[in-house]
């Protein structure tokens, strides 16, 4: 087969865009559906960060048509010198155009690669935007990313300014069409929170859904804070903010202790969610873990023969929020979730060390309460390295001794494998007898794991089931976490479809998001749908997944038609053929990536869900109880 220069397809304008849309948004599911509003938001947010905007309106729209509007300085339309285009145009319909790869139009962005808007326009199946500015109100409306007609002005505007921005996502490129509330509310409450004192209003006008709710936060990370420790008992009254500008690099950091016994940090740069952290986040443990030890020291808590308090130490109980704008920053990857910037480590530790420094001497009491606190997680780090090396001398966490109830699969590469965690021997034995045994792995657990949410490290390692978990998947846990020794691609949870089933898929997904998140981060956590019923008629077998399916299936049969249903209670009564060819063979499974949304709601709901007060979770059944089917009291 010839190879020649012919051969080469160059994709023109947004014609990429809309050949390849998951390398832009991510993903043509729900997930990438919603990401094409964030995208415009963040174009809003971005002219809040310049000081032009302070209202943005977001509209889900009869029909699944988003509006978003906002008082901004509106997108220039005056002609591009070398285009000779209307600026607006170009933004619309050009990838990587926009006004902020030049530090005059944007000093710090969120939105910094210029695909944003034309993105959307492109996965649109039409879009239209009216820029307010210069006194007029300017229009283009375009499809499927072409114009239709060239940009035209409909009115005049001498009262204000801004961009309003219309589109319908395009049938043809997405997988739904329909937008969800609760999603986009939780990722704009999150910019709401993080830009203080700018207003977003959501508003929801399809029939039936009509709601709205207005979103702006006087004290930003303070209030998120609140938010997120609402559950908690603190051990110190109030929650300590810093704020400071260096070198061009605004910072903002606020934190408080509470009874907890891990650490949970959410960092942000220009509004981005740095999942991984980064130099911002290094900066402020560092100047952390300084100042209480000097503290600690001054103040006669710790003397010289006891050494200083570790990172670790310093840190459990705390919840934190590091948010910096940085005018350029660098990020490690395309998916912007560590910031690279070397200098931004010095400028943050500098302004939480001066801060934090002359807090603690003025605040007595919050000190005590807080280095007391760090007196007993060093006691206990120091006891729990002595359990952990015993464990590690009976080779409980190496991957050299496998457990011994985990059926391996024969291939040791990692990419192909996968490993199905389920419940009990009898669901187990059908597993391992209908798999694929050259890349599916079986570990059956005994019973319910450990709820990770009320134990402490020293007591998850001493439990049977969580270790052989650890074992198998081969990372390790924690400082030891290494992605490199994963050894399976796909961890499988795989439980009946029952209220039992329902509550160790929650332990199970509760002790990955405490400990092993990156995991979840990294998409190799999945949940098998095992059908719920077998309906055979005559010779024909055929299966329903949910009772919608069913109800569809039944329709379809003549009246009068006999036939045979059976509801599963649970994978043991299944036989291996059976369990191969509705839950196991990758050509006809349905599974169910484990994905993180919102990592500050997932936190909240886990504390409330999993924890050990009472009261929140009463509150949060109470609230949602058209939702609950199955409660297991």
């Amino acid at each position: 087969m010839s190879y020649k220069a012919e051969n080469i397809k160059v994709l023109e304008g947004l014609e990429a865009v809309r050949k390849r849309p998951g390398m832009y948004i991510g993903s043509t599911s729900i997930r990438g559906l919603h990401h094409l509003v964030y995208e415009i938001v963040d174009n809003s947010v971005d002219e809040a960060l310049a000081g032009y905007c302070n209202n943005i309106q977001v509209n889900i729209l009869p029909d699944n048509i988003i509006e978003i509007r906002d008082n901004g300085r509106g997108i220039p339309v005056d002609l591009h010198p070398k285009h000779n285009k209307s600026a607006l145009e170009i933004i619309m319909t050009v990838l990587h155009a926009g006004g902020k790869f030049e530090k005059s139009g944007y000093k710090v962005s969120g939105g910094l690669h210029g695909v944003g808007a034309s993105v959307v326009n492109a996965l649109s199946e039409w879009c239209e935007v009216e820029s307010r500015r210069d006194g007029g109100v300017f229009y283009q409306k375009y499809f499927r990313g072409k114009p239709v007609e060239p940009v035209k002005k409909i009115g005049d505007c001498y009262e204000e300014t801004g961009t309003t921005v219309r589109f319908k996502a395009d049938y043809e490129i997405f997988e739904t069409l329909e937008y969800e509330f609760d999603t986009l509310k939780s990722r704009l409450k999150e910019l709401a929170y993080l830009n203080k004192g700018l207003s977003i209003t959501i508003t929801d006008s399809r029939k039936d859904k009509e709601k709205s709710e207005y979103l702006k936060f006087e004290g930003g990370i303070v209030d998120f804070l609140s938010e997120i420790t609402k559950e908690e008992k603190k051990i110190i009254e109030n929650i300590i903010y810093i704020e400071g500008t260096k070198d061009d690099v605004v910072v903002e950091v606020s934190f408080v202790y509470t009874e907890k016994q891990r650490e949970n940090a959410y960092s942000f740069v220009n509004n981005i969610n740095t999942h991984e952290g980064g130099t911002h986040l290094s900066g402020f443990k560092t100047a952390l873990t300084r100042v209480i030890n000097d503290v600690a020291r001054e103040q006669g808590y710790i003397k010289e023969k006891d050494g200083k308090f570790q990172g670790t130490d310093v840190r459990e109980g705390i919840t934190c929020i590091v948010s910096v704008k940085v005018p350029e920053p660098q990020f490690e990857g395309q998916t912007k979730t560590k910031l690279g910037n070397s200098e931004v480590t010095g400028v943050v530790s500098s302004i939480v060390f001066d801060y934090l420094k002359m807090y603690l001497d003025d605040h007595p009491n919050d000190t005590k309460n807080i280095v007391e606190r760090i007196l007993l997680s060093k006691k206990a780090r120091e006891a729990a390295k002595k359990a952990r090396e015993l464990v590690l001398r009976k080779n409980a966490l190496e991957v050299g001794s496998l457990p011994g109830k985990l059926a391996d699969c024969s291939s040791k590469k990692s990419e192909e494998c996968e490993v199905y965690i389920v419940e009990g021997d009898s669901a187990g034995g059908s597993a391992k007898q209908g798999r694929d045994r050259r890349f599916q792995a079986i570990l059956p657990l005994r019973g319910k794991i450990l709820n990770v949410e009320k134990a402490g490290i020293h007591k998850i390692l001493e439990n049977n089931e969580i270790r052989a978990l650890i074992t198998a998947i081969g990372t390790n846990i924690g400082d030891d976490f290494d992605i490199e020794k994963l050894r399976y691609s796909k961890i499988i949870i795989m439980t009946d479809a029952d209220v039992d089933g329902a509550h160790i898929r929650t332990l199970l997904l509760t002790f990955f998001y405490r400990y092993l998140p990156e995991l979840i981060e990294n998409g190799n956590i999945f949940i098998a749908q095992p059908p719920l019923y077998k309906i055979s008629k005559g010779k024909s077998i055929v299966y329903a997944y949910s009772d919608k399916q069913l109800n569809d299936i039944l329709k379809t049969f003549d009246e009068g038609t006999r036939y045979n249903l059976q509801r599963y209670k649970g994978l043991g009564e299944m036989n291996p053929e059976q369990l191969w060819e509705t839950t196991m063979d990758p050509d006809t499974r349905t599974l169910l990536k484990v994905t993180l949304e919102s990592a500050t709601e997932a936190d909240r709901l886990f504390s409330v869900l999993m924890g050990d007060k009472v009261e929140p979770r009463r509150e949060f059944i109470e609230e949602h109880a058209e939702y609950v089917r199955n409660l297991d009291i």
